[in-house]
């Protein structure tokens, strides 16, 4: 696979021949691109649990698709959608994508759920830059962007199409402790849709906004509650307080399959807990992958259907 724009199914995809999902491992990334498969759904639990796919949209199509593996494998789907389920408790589109796949668990449904994931990006990523003026220089967080969601992209895709625009000047692009998810991942794709980016230390981004170098924050999320809080990789909640300290705001891009009505408020969000030895094998670690940030911070969530703004527990129920 050369370095190039990736398409939904090089992100993954279902082969009949096995039959099988294949995925790319993100693990690999930014060195080695190269290709995974999954033959069982006990291969696919291991892949998402090991981040070798990850992005809340992304391991929802996954397990549309795995869900679809264990159905042509004659295998008890409750088992096969508990197991699946169990991987990332934190985004909700995991739980989503397996209930849209329970009557009709086939590989053209899962493809379906795919395409229309791809065109959510492309509609919120259009409403998200409308929200940016003239040479924005944007801090991102994490990766948001195809790999994460199996195509565009949610926060990273808003910068594509902002930079496309001619609205983009620039992208700070936070490491994001613990997993390097933004140098090893979002550097990577804004480089190859030739976004001007410099990848920083997640602790200078006080030092950006201080000094005016920053314009706004957009990040993804892997669950919204109904009041508008929101859980996203860990450090997002440093950022929306440094962000408002400084006046600026704080833009949430996410699918409608992200927002969780069924939750009232942040508290009610599991927070994954990773091993410490993800930190340092030496010494003692907590290791938390999500925080939650409150709706009181963010200035817009932006989803296919347009740009939400507070009381977000009227502008999100009314995208039911």
């Amino acid at each position: 696979m050369g370095r190039r724009h990736l398409g939904p199914e090089d992100i993954v995809r279902y082969e009949e021949d096995g039959p099988k999902v294949v995925l790319l491992d993100q693990r690999r990334l930014p060195d080695d691109v190269v290709e995974l498969e999954c033959r069982t759904v006990g291969d696919l639990v291991t892949a998402i649990d090991e981040l070798a796919i990850r992005g809340a949209p992304a391991i929802g199509i996954a397990a549309a698709y795995g869900l679809a593996l264990a159905a042509e494998h004659g295998e008890d789907l409750d088992a096969a959608t508990a197991a699946l389920a169990a991987t990332r408790p934190t985004a909700v589109n995991l739980a989503w994508a397996l209930g849209q796949m329970r009557d009709e668990p086939t590989p053209a449904r899962a493809r379906a759920l795919h395409e229309d994931e791809v065109g959510r990006c492309r509609a919120m990523a259009a409403h998200a830059a409308e929200l940016f003026g003239p040479s924005t220089r944007a801090l991102t967080h994490c990766n948001a962007g195809g790999l994460a969601t199996g195509g565009y992209g949610s926060a990273v895709g808003a910068l594509r199409t902002a930079w496309e625009l001619g609205l983009l000047e620039r992208v700070w692009v936070d490491e994001t402790r613990p997993l390097l998810q933004g140098s090893r991942l979002t550097a990577w794709e804004l480089e190859a849709a030739g976004v001007p980016y410099a990848v920083i230390a997640d602790s200078a981004a006080a030092a950006l906004m201080a000094s005016g170098e920053v314009d706004c924050v957009v990040t993804g999320a892997d669950r919204i509650a109904a009041n508008g809080d929101t859980a996203n990789k860990i450090g997002t909640y440093s950022l929306a307080v440094l962000a408002a300290h400084h006046g600026l705001p704080l833009y949430v891009v996410a699918p409608t399959s992200t927002v969780d009505l069924a939750t009232a408020t942040g508290a009610e969000i599991p927070i994954e807990e990773r091993a410490g030895s993800e930190i340092t094998a030496r010494f003692a670690a907590r290791n938390p992958a999500f925080d939650v940030t409150p709706a009181g911070l963010i200035a817009a969530i932006v989803t296919e259907l347009g740009v939400q703004r507070a009381p977000y527990a009227q502008s999100l129920a009314a995208l039911a």
